[in-house]
């Protein structure tokens, strides 16, 4: 099987740049994962936070070599499921694994809102967390909803700011360290009594959701321009620039506060900048922390909209959700049904635990993208494309094995559930559309 067109055409605007997909990628895994999570991090492997940091990204990349090679081969909206479709040939595999990503989409951004609502806004506002979610999402539906560009905007500008809160959380290391304050021993503790490499294997689980948004890109490549040549450097280059960010940021945090401490925080980082003693007001680093909340959750409904639009032009969902607003070329209905599921879902949980329901899904998805770039090298296209070497795939198929058996039985289970309803759509979206042939039949 061939592919004759080396730039489909698209009813979306190819209006993303390969220096705005880099920052989209950037701007979404440099987000709540490491401004929410870190302490959680701290909770399973000690002072050596960093440590599963760093295996995380090995292992995103291996993933993210399989998306490379895919996004570039078939550039459509609609990610993952359009790999599984073309690799497998089976219609409930192809809408499972989109549904799989459309429910980790969905149900991060829940958990992103509920994060915003936090802590962190009670600097500024003492709301109700649940209610402030909800606007919080509506305001997010409203911006994608304007169109691909302002959201792209909107992202550079918080994505700036969003690292500069975790540069500023380096530095303040930095000048602890210099001052002779801190404990830089920290930095290779482990748990007593449990194992460094059970300990490294059951943080980076977490640390994982850290990364996990560079796959929400695939879902953008309709809309980028030249996107076979400046795909590959972008999700790679973002992937690089936010794990060394990790790091840095992993290394000044066991530096600056004790363990214990940024395990207990509900907002670590912002533990770690007044344990500096330096000053910076709290409104300041709390402001910093919600945009960067603020931005995860933007590019994640982005993708989970792109998502819901590319799987209604593959006939796996109702055509409806393909409509675009006439001028923006927005998927509007798609914007809005994802952004009442989203606001749904922050009734059923807290960040923690929407987070490792997030990496469960994600890890299901992954494995199918990986097995999907090794079934789908028989396949042939005309256009040049990234490659990635063979080894990668396999690596990243056994990464994903071992981080899902990590899972707990009760992550398990929601997801499971989730995926039950996946189910249940596809078959009523199938029985509609038996029905619908069965009257066009009847009326010739």
């Amino acid at each position: 099987m061939t592919d004759p067109d080396p730039a489909p055409d698209t009813s979306l605007k190819r209006a993303v740049s390969g220096r705005l997909l880099y920052v989209f990628i950037l701007g979404d895994v440099l987000g709540a994962g490491i401004y929410a999570l870190i302490g959680e991090v701290a909770g399973e492997v000690g002072g050596a936070v960093w440590v599963p940091l760093l295996v995380a990204l090995v292992l995103a990349l291996l993933t993210a070599a399989s998306y490379a090679e895919l996004v570039t081969k078939y550039p459509r909206a609609g990610g993952a499921a359009v790999f599984a479709e073309r690799a497998f040939g089976k219609p409930l595999l192809s809408f499972l694994v989109g549904f799989c990503m459309l429910a980790a989409g969905v149900t991060s951004a829940a958990g992103l809102a509920l994060a915003f609502s936090g802590d962190y806004l009670t600097v500024f506002l003492d709301v109700p967390a649940v209610p402030a979610a909800v606007v919080f999402l509506v305001l997010v539906g409203l911006l994608n909803a304007r169109g691909i560009q302002e959201s792209m905007r909107a992202n550079l500008v918080m994505t700036c700011i969003e690292v500069s809160g975790l540069v500023l959380v380096v530095v303040l290391g930095a000048v602890v360290f210099g001052r002779g304050d801190g404990d830089p021993s920290r930095v290779t503790q482990f748990p007593e009594g449990v194992s460094a490499g059970s300990a490294v294997l059951a943080a980076a689980v977490l640390a994982y959701y850290s990364f996990v948004g560079f796959e929400t890109s695939a879902n953008l490549a309709e809309e980028v321009r030249d996107v076979r040549r400046v795909y590959p450097r972008a999700l790679i280059g973002a992937l690089v620039t936010a794990g060394a960010v990790y790091v840095l940021v992993g290394l000044a945090a066991s530096v600056v506060l004790p363990t214990d401490e940024l395990a207990a925080s509900s907002g670590p980082l912002l533990a770690v900048v007044q344990a500096s003693g330096v000053g910076v007001p709290d409104w300041l680093f709390s402001l910093i922390a919600l945009i960067a909340v603020a931005n995860g959750a933007l590019l994640t409904m982005i993708m989970a909209s792109r998502l819901v639009f590319g799987l209604a032009e593959q006939r796996l969902l109702p055509s409806v959700l393909g409509r675009v607003l006439p001028h923006r070329r927005t998927p509007w209905v798609a914007i809005v049904v994802t952004t009442v599921v989203a606001i749904g879902l922050t009734l059923t949980g807290d960040l923690a635990t929407l987070a490792t329901t997030v990496v469960l899904l994600l890890l299901l998805v992954f494995l199918s993208t990986n097995v999907s770039v090794l079934v789908l090298r028989r396949d042939h296209v005309e256009a040049d494309h990234f490659r990635a070497p063979v080894v990668l795939p396999v690596l990243a198929i056994a990464s994903c094995v071992l981080l899902l058996w990590q899972q707990e039985a009760g992550t398990w289970l929601r997801a499971g559930l989730m995926l039950l309803v996946g189910v249940g759509l596809y078959l009523l979206a199938s029985l509609a559309q038996r029905r619908a042939g069965e009257r066009e039949t009847a009326g010739t």
